[in-house]
This record gives structure tokens, C-alpha cells and sequence, in this order.
């Protein structure tokens, strides 16, 4: 029997346009309303996504794709949704906007592949009759594309508003769910990554992060018709009940214990990693790298991304748990890191102020420079047989980094993938390695690399028994 999901994707014309703001003024104002919102962000992203899911009280998957088959895009729909009343999809960049020119993995391709209806966010600074062209530019652009509303942004006022209104419903037959005045201040400022993330919002004039998601949603219900944007979610076609399951198989006992760094610092995680791990039989340990609490012994360590370069003195200072890493990578245990973790498993961070020791598994350092190094999807290929991926695998992922790796030409430096897309460490490979540990800028998602979380299980399993002997 087919399965109702109410859901829209909520897109825009270009970064910036102001369509994540108006994702959490939605999905806000739905969660006090009552509803179960679920909430997805397409596209690799960690930051949109944590705060998407702090305003629907829920936790948020990412839709990609480039990570996700056909099939397993239908399947993490249907199950993230499962109990829900409805699902937002914030989308990314602009709506055709692809990784390459024919829009290859676009929000208009995702929106197609789920038969979704999309809702449009555009920018209208200085500009009024010219909204119409591209509204009705975007409805002939792609065939497929369901175009059930705009939501015009950063309007000037009332002579405006109504200019931009008329003009649309005169030449297009699509309608306006809302008009949004220019904010005087945004609740939730932007940094080098995007959006602050909520680790280190301070509250600006609201308090707290929830306080700014609250004014978000009463924007949000004094501007947009959230009555008409539920009918445009609750229309969306009835989607297959035959999906397969996230991961395969029956779950497996929970015979290990693996780390995995989540604080302030390193807070990089895709839930599905986390799943997968459980599913193969992990019983995950949350760690930190600001506590200086001893760890507890563990059996393989997750070190995810972040901003370790905010916290670098907090981190060089917390000897006592970097020591603990070090040693459990010279021990032979599983270690996995990425990007943030990987600056961590360095010898050194230098930043403009100062150079702060880090764990040194490996011999090398990075240094956070002022624009990106590193940014979009990543494909790589392992070079030889590691406890993560096999010889000859395909490791589908993306990255988005400001540091740099220096000494990374070292001849004793031992890299485990070739990058045959994205830059990774440096001179086209990725992933340093050393014992069992193997660290790089390239994220990975656990959907896309299926092996990933069963070898790494089962090498935390092999090195508990090796340590018990």
C-alpha cells in the first residue's frame, strides 16, 4: 500500500538568498503548532542541519544525490518520516544548481527523484516586475519540476510587496505563500561556514538559540500562509512502500565499544554513521575533547569535524586526553577521523595568534588559512587494504575545509586513497595512515560506504580480543 508523506522542499535561487532562515521559521512554527515535523537537509551539510533539527525538536538527515541511490533516497523519506506529519527539505545553493552543468545532484533533481513539490525562495532586493520572469523562467526550465509557490524575501514594504505580488499572479499561475520584510538583524548570525553553529551562539538580543527559533517562527506566522503551505505538503503524491531498510540484516549485538568525539569542538556527525555503527554492534561512548575527565576504554575511536581551530588552547592544554588518543592509535585500535578530527591527530594547529600542540600521531601540522581549501563532493579510491575501507574501494564523500596541511610531502607520510575528485590532504591523496588509524579532510556517509561501519566494528572487535589476551 502506498505511503502518504506530507512534504515540500523549500529552495532558493542561490546561497544567501534566505531560504535556510525561513526552513527554521517554518519548521519552528509547524513544532509549536503541534505538528511532528522531520526534517531534511539536502546536500552534505552538518550546520543547516543541526539547527533544523533544534527547531523541529527532531533529529535531521541529510538527502543527497551524490551519496544516495534512487532507492535509498525513497528509503531515508520513508523511514526519517515514519510518525511524523510532515517533512521539510531545506534544499542547497540554487534550485538547478548541480555539480556540474547539467545540474547532476541539483535540489531540482532531488525534487524529482521523491516527487516533491518545491517551494521557491527569491531575494527580492531592488527588484520587483523582474520576479515574475524568473518565476515563470524556473517553472519552463526543467521538465518534471513541481513549482507550487514562492516565498518572496527581503521585501521593501507595502508598495512593494504589492507591486511583486501582482506581477507574479499576472504572469504565472503560481501562487505567493508569503512576503518577508527586510529583518533589521538576523537571529542567528553567519561565519566563515555558513551559519554560526549553535555551539557557539551566544544569543545575540534573544538569549538562547531556542528564544531566536521562537522569533523565527512568529515571523513566520506573521508573513508566510503556513495554512496553504500545509494543503502544497499534504498534495504531494503518495510515495512506494517497497524501500529497502537503511542497513542490512538484522542489528548485531552490541559486543564493543567505540568512542566518538562529540563537544563543542568536534560535533561533525551524520546520524546514519551513528546508526550504522550500532547496527554492526557498537555500543557508542560519547567523548570530548575539552573535559578533562579520563576516558573510558574503549575499543575504536570516531573523530568527527568541527572547529577545533576555536578551541585549539582549550584543546593543547587537555594533555591528559590527547595522550589518551595517542596511545590508543599506537595500541593498534581503530581510529577514524575527519577533517576536524584530523587536525587534532596532528602534531600541531597554527592559527594567526599562535601554534598549539595536538595529539602527534601523525608528523605533520595544519594551519587555518581565510578561504576555503578544500570544498564539494570527493571521490576517492583505496590504494591498499585498510580495517575501513577494502583495496580498490570507492569512497564517495565531500569536504569543506579552511586549513591546510603542511609537511604533507613527507616521504614517510603513508596515504591510503587517491583522490580522484576533491583535493583531501594535498598533492591528490587522502587519508594519512598508521597503525589502524587513518584520518583526512574527506566526511564520509555511512549510506555511502557500506562496508565502512561493519570493518570498523569488527576491527574494534579483533583489537578488544588482541588487548584481552
Amino acid at each position: 500500500m502506498p505511503i502518504t508523506i506530507p512534504r515540500f522542499i523549500l529552495a532558493g535561487l542561490s546561497g544567501g538568498t534566505g531560504k535556510t532562515i525561513v526552513s527554521l521559521g517554518l519548521a519552528r512554527a509547524f513544532h509549536l503548532r503541534g505538528l511532528r515535523v522531520a526534517p531534511f537537509k539536502k546536500g552534505p551539510d552538518y550546520i543547516d542541519a543541526k539547527w533544523l533539527g533544534l527547531a523541529a525538536d527532531s533529529v535531521c538527515s541529510n538527502l543527497d544525490p551524490f551519496f544516495h541511490t534512487d532507492s535509498m533516497l525513497q528509503s531515508l523519506l520513508v523511514h526519517k518520516s515514519a510518525g511524523r506529519d510532515i517533512s521539510l527539505i531545506e534544499g542547497n545553493r540554487g534550485l538547478f544548481d548541480g555539480k556540474d552543468r547539467h545540474g547532476s545532484c541539483s535540489t531540482a533533481e532531488l525534487a524529482r527523484k521523491l516527487d516533491t513539490p518545491v517551494i521557491l525562495t527569491i531575494d527580492c532586493t531592488k527588484m520587483t516586475r523582474t520576479v515574475a520572469a524568473i518565476v515563470q523562467g524556473c517553472v519552463h526550465f526543467e521538465q518534471g519540476l513541481n513549482l507550487a509557490g514562492v516565498i518572496l524575501n527581503r521585501t521593501a514594504g507595502e508598495r512593494h510587496r504589492s507591486v511583486l505580488k501582482e506581477s507574479i499572479e499576472e504572469h504565472t499561475d503560481i501562487p505567493v505563500l508569503g512576503m518577508l520584510p527586510k529583518l533589521k538583524d538576523n537571529p542567528i548570525p553567519e561565519r566563515h561556514m555558513g551559519l554560526m553553529s549553535d555551539q557557539e551562539y551566544d544569543g545575540t538580543d534573544y538569549g538562547s538559540e531556542q528564544k531566536a527559533l521562537d522569533a523565527l517562527a512568529t515571523m513566520a506566522e506573521e508573513w508566510l500562509d503556513l495554512e496553504a503551505i500545509l494543503k502544497i505538503a499534504s498534495a504531494a503524491p503518495a510515495t512506494s512502500q517497497q524501500v529497502p531498510q537503511l542497513f542490512p540484516g538484522d542489528p548485531k549485538p552490541r559486543n564493543v565499544r567505540i568512542g566518538y568525539v562529540h563537544d563543542a569542538a568536534l560535533w561533525f556527525y551524520y546520524p546514519e554513521n551513528l546508526e550504522a555503527l550500532e547496527h554492526a554492534g557498537a555500543e557508542l561512548v560519547r567523548l570530548s575533547l575539552l573535559s578533562d575527565e579520563p576516558w573510558p576504554e574503549v575499543d575504536g575511536l570516531y573523530i568527527g569535524g568541527g572547529f577545533p581551530e576555536v578551541f585549539a588552547d582549550r584543546i593543547a592544554k587537555n594533555r591528559g586526553v590527547l595522550d589518551s588518543l595517542r596511545h590508543l592509535s599506537e595500541a593498534g585500535a581503530p581510529v577514524y577521523a575527519e577533517c576536524g578530527g584530523f587536525m587534532v591527530l596532528c602534531d600541531y594547529l597554527k592559527t594567526d595568534d599562535n601554534t598549539y600542540p595536538m595529539a602527534g600521531v601523525f608528523p605533520v601540522g595544519t594551519t587555518f588559512c581565510q578561504r576555503p581549501q578544500g570544498l564539494g563532493y570527493t571521490e576517492a579510491v583505496a590504494v591498499r587494504d585498510t580495517v575501513f575501507f577494502p583495496e580498490g574501494g570507492r569512497v564517495l564523500g565531500h569536504e569543506f575545509h579552511y586549513s591546510v596541511c603542511l609537511d604533507k610531502e613527507k616521504e614517510a607520510l603513508d596515504y591510503a586513497m587517491r583522490m580522484d575528485r576533491g583535493k583531501g590532504v594535498g598533492i591528490g591523496w587522502d587519508g594519512l595512515h598508521v597503525n589502524n588509524t587513518l584520518a583526512g579532510y574527506n566526511h564520509t556517509h555511512a549510506l555511502a560506504v557500506p562496508e565502512w561501519a561493519p570493518r570498523f566494528v569488527e576491527a574494534a572487535k579483533l583489537f578488544r580480543e588482541s588487548r584481552d589476551l
